[in-house]
């Protein structure tokens, strides 16, 4: 993951060498910042390429694993593309913040203190990073292949895609319900139904006074512990309390958290097993923070000591807590005759808390490989009894080598989303991967969480072959997600409107429950944006590569950078799956060696070199023979007639074959059956439902009338291919332009239909999109000058308006190609237009 920023440098910005003393102030500022490489083959660097090198090494030296940066030239003076790899998001922004602070002061205007900014970074990104509980699973579900999501800047985990995800909060799954977490947190409840199952544990109840509670402290016999009826980490608990005054003093640190509960003190030592669904993964011994005396240190200084351990950190972002000489510690020294100031003997075991939890400063050491068959089993018996998948069982006996009952010891909590600190990074002993163990109960094995993914981009014919795709899904019988230029759409139904072609909304159909497949069209603008919404897919799609696609847009100035830029969904096929190129495309063939999956080539003509070598070598290939597209492997061979798919009209429209083979080869690549293939292809019609926008045909008063939304020089040659090979007396279009082209692409666009079409309507577009009034109307003008077949152009103010004037020529036999701009609003105008016209030969 990266963050993108251009950079603008004036001209006196863009050689550091040239700025005297700036490098030997920024140095000064900022020792750490590394070596400073000018651009490859440049004789020196701007002060885009520092702030490049400074938001890396801000993010390095606070502790964050970033390696990349890089900053390119545009074709623009002095203006660069600087790109920075980041770990955590907030920290990357936050240090290209800091950056630019540093560049300013190293200029002489404002301050920079390193040593403050790196550890204000270091922080953030301890805050912001997954705690090492969520942390340990997410990495185990990477390991196996899983996707995931985190859906909050806490530990809200999203595991998979679609119908096939799973969610996790920290230690605790989906499947966990609210009724159990919160059985879990009531101690009093827990242990009764604990003892209804049998499992051992300490007599006690929930009090409300202190004199209730010392009541219950003689009824169930000294030592007691108090600690708060529903409590978490350790906090308020007090153990092993002995005489009134302490129970007084504990009932008050307990009664913090709620109702207070006293029960028997079980002597011997603090253990946690884990349990994860019908198995102990993992236990551990735990002890209560605490320092050697040496007979020359305080307390205080002993404490400070400890906690220079790199493992001891604050909250849970590090392995161990830091140990707090707070009240409670002073309490706890107070009863074995010591201060924060007081020098233990030396070997004196000096204890700061009474309870063991690793959030308090305690320390664990494994012992998983000792717990007894019957422990374990007592352990498992506990958390299903309360309905936990993942549960931490607090127990307290003198080893875990014999059952409990043979010890005195027992069960004295059950811990919903337990941390897993103690078990992944103990202080001795054996680490145990156990968000392995959480993983697997969450998906079996070989299961990847991840439905079957189409991305499907190019330059024409990308929405339709999206579409098409998504209908053999559904054919399938699966419950399809899809994004286009149109909208969003799950199962049939459209849940959101608009240009929907980035990674924004492939991300809410994965994250949709009710989507089986996803289809997603792939833009330039969202991949520039914010990349993909997918870290890998099943089968990516070029139809083509065009010189009109938006060139000159984002710096993206020639077809070869948009071919880099498109390919990136070939390069995240996984290695499983097929990449599906369009062999008679150069650019699009030459994408081939970036896929990590396999390749499937389609092309009309089989005879292309690209084709017959890849067919010769036993690969897929799709291409056209006679009347039938074929599907061909090896010696293997599928065919599909022409005349059974709408889209095509008996193979007439050129570019609806290709659309076609595209997306036969894509749907061949998931594997779906051929008998499914045929039928979703024969139920698929060309109309404003199925593909608004796309050669949509309709009839008005015996005339032809074509509805598409193409808009660039490579859409007008396909358009013009398709209408020529259907009859007509008379050829008419009307057309706009979208301003976001480049000059020559408009202008190209009314030079190609000049050719074809006998009258030409041009309107305006209700968006000009940075253009001045009238300017795409003047290039269109300019594209029809000397046309050949032309004879009439008009211009008209509005869309509607001049769909309406073309109409109003229209003869029975006529042929109109309309280019619409306001593609819903425009297909209900045709559509009313030619319910409420009459038919040839009749009375209006």
């Amino acid at each position: 993951m990266a963050i993108e920023a251009i950079v603008t440098c004036p001209e006196a910005e863009r050689a550091v060498s040239q700025m005297a003393g700036f490098e030997a102030r920024l140095r000064a500022l900022f020792p750490g910042i590394g070596a400073l490489h000018p651009e490859s083959g440049g004789p020196d660097i701007s002060l885009a390429h520092v702030l490049q090198t400074a938001a890396l090494a801000l993010q390095a030296q606070a502790g964050c694993p970033v390696t990349f940066a890089r900053t390119t030239a545009t074709t623009d003076a002095g203006v660069y593309q600087v790109v920075v790899e980041y770990s955590e998001e907030a920290v990357g922004r936050k240090a290209f913040e800091y950056a630019e602070h540093l560049i300013h002061a190293a200029q002489g205007t404002g301050s920079f203190d390193a040593d403050a900014v790196i550890a204000e970074l270091r922080e953030l990104d301890e805050d912001e990073r997954l705690g090492p509980s969520t942390g340990s699973i997410v990495a185990a579900a990477v390991a196996r292949n899983i996707p995931y999501r985190r859906l909050t800047r806490g530990s809200l985990v999203q595991f998979g895609w679609g119908s096939k995800q799973r969610r996790i909060q920290a230690a605790e799954v989906d499947s966990t319900s609210a009724v159990a977490e919160s059985i879990g947190q009531d101690k009093d409840l827990t242990k009764r139904l604990l003892h209804a199952a049998g499992v051992p544990v300490p007599l006690g109840k929930p009090v409300d006074t202190l004199d209730e509670a010392w009541e219950v402290a003689l009824k169930v016999g000294l030592p007691v512990v108090v600690k708060p009826q529903d409590g978490n980490q350790g906090k308020g608990v007090t153990v092993n309390i002995t005489d009134r005054a302490q129970l007084d003093e504990a009932f008050r640190t307990a009664a913090e958290y709620g109702t207070v509960m006293v029960e028997r003190f079980l002597p011997g030592h603090d253990f946690r097993l884990l349990v994860v669904g019908d198995q102990l993964v993992a236990a551990a011994r735990r002890e209560p923070p605490q320092v050697l005396g040496d007979g020359q240190r305080t307390v205080r200084e002993l404490v400070d000591i400890v906690n220079q351990d790199p493992r001891r950190g604050e909250g849970h972002a590090t392995s161990l807590t830091k140990i707090r000489l707070d009240d409670i510690a002073v309490a706890r020294l107070t009863l074995q005759g010591l201060t924060p100031d007081s020098v233990p003997d030396k070997g004196q075991r000096v204890i700061l808390r009474n309870n063991a939890n690793l959030s308090t400063g305690g320390t664990a050491t494994d012992v998983t490989d000792d717990v007894h068959p019957e422990v374990a089993a007592r352990a498992i018996a506990a958390a299903q009894m309360v309905g936990l998948h993942i549960c931490g069982v607090d127990m307290v006996a003198e080893t875990v080598l014999r059952p409990l009952e043979e010890q005195g010891g027992g069960f004295v909590e059950v811990n919903a989303a337990p941390g897993l600190r103690m078990h992944l990074a103990p202080s001795y002993g054996k680490p145990r991967n156990v968000g392995q163990a959480m993983v697997d109960k969450l998906y079996a094995h070989g299961d990847d969480g991840r439905i079957p993914t189409v991305a499907v981009t190019g330059t024409n014919g990308k929405t339709t072959t999206a579409r098409l795709i998504a209908h053999l899904f559904t054919a399938q019988g699966l419950r399809v997600g899809m994004t286009n230029t149109d909208g969003v759409y799950v199962n049939g139904r459209q849940i959101d409107s608009g240009d929907c072609s980035g990674p924004k909304s492939a991300r809410n159909v994965l994250l949709h429950p009710e989507v089986d497949a996803a289809v997603f069209e792939t833009a330039r603008g969202g991949i520039l944006r914010e990349g993909l919404g997918f870290d890998r897919c099943q089968v990516a799609v070029v139809t083509n590569i065009g010189a009109g696609d938006h060139l000159g847009l984002n710096y993206i100035t020639t077809v070869e950078d948009l071919a880099v830029l498109k390919r990136v969904i070939v390069q995240n096929v996984a290695t499983t799956g097929y990449g599906v190129l369009n062999a008679a495309d150069p650019i699009v063939a030459a994408m081939a060696p970036s896929c990590p999956g396999k390749i499937i080539f389609f092309a009309a003509d089989r005879h292309h070199p690209v084709m017959a070598t890849h067919r010769a070598q036993g690969h897929r290939t799709v291409y056209v023979d006679g009347d039938s597209i074929v599907a061909s492997e090896g010696s293997w061979r599928e065919t599909i007639h022409l005349r059974d798919v709408p889209i095509t009209r008996n193979g007439k429209i050129g570019f609806q074959v290709e659309n076609v083979m595209a997306s036969v080869a894509a749907a061949w690549g998931v594997g779906m059956p051929w008998q499914t293939i045929r039928r979703g292809l024969s139920g698929f019609v060309n109309d404003s439902d199925n593909a608004p926008g796309r050669f949509n045909i309709m009839d008005y008063r015996g005339a032809t009338v074509i509805a598409d939304y193409g808009h660039n020089p490579d859409a007008m040659r396909a358009l013009v291919q398709a209408v020529d090979a259907l009859p007509a007396k008379r050829r008419s279009v009307v057309i706009s332009g979208a301003g976001d082209r480049r000059d020559e692409d408009i202008r190209e666009q009314t030079v190609i239909l000049g050719a074809a079409f006998d009258d030409v309507i041009l309107y305006q577009d209700a968006a000009q999109r940075g253009r001045a009034d009238g300017e795409v109307m003047n290039l269109l003008r300019e594209g029809l000058a000397g046309a050949p077949r032309t004879k009439h152009v008009e211009e008209i103010r509005g869309e509607f308006i001049a769909i309406d004037a073309a109409l109003e020529r229209l003869q029975p036999g006529d042929l109109c190609l309309v280019l619409v701009d306001q593609v819903e609003e425009a297909l209900a105008h045709l559509a009313q237009r030619c319910t409420d016209a009459p038919a040839p030969g009749t009375a209006a």
